[in-house]
């Protein structure tokens, strides 16, 4: 597992894959047919799905925004140039 808490299997999935399975989990958890262990699992796999997702929305949005600091020391955000 990677120190962010997302296991190594998914560093390399994208966005949409990995919350298409994120959505498919869930739709199977709301059936509540199986067993106990395979739901736990289903959870447990569900939520490091959600923080993948969190944290590539984050990378992204850092992507597209530049911080600035002004000389008092406050900090603005402003869309990245682009072009």
């Amino acid at each position: 597992m990677s120190k962010n808490g997302v296991p190594d299997d998914m560093k390399n999935l994208g966005f949409e894959e990995a919350l298409e399975e994120l959505e498919k989990i869930v739709r199977n958890l709301e059936l509540g047919q199986g067993k106990l262990d395979d739901a736990m699992n289903a959870y447990e796999r569900g939520a490091q799905l959600k923080k993948h997702c969190e944290l590539q929305l984050a990378e992204a949005k850092t992507r597209v925004e530049k911080i600035s600091f002004a000389d008092s020391g406050a900090a603005s955000v402003e869309p990245m140039e682009t072009g």
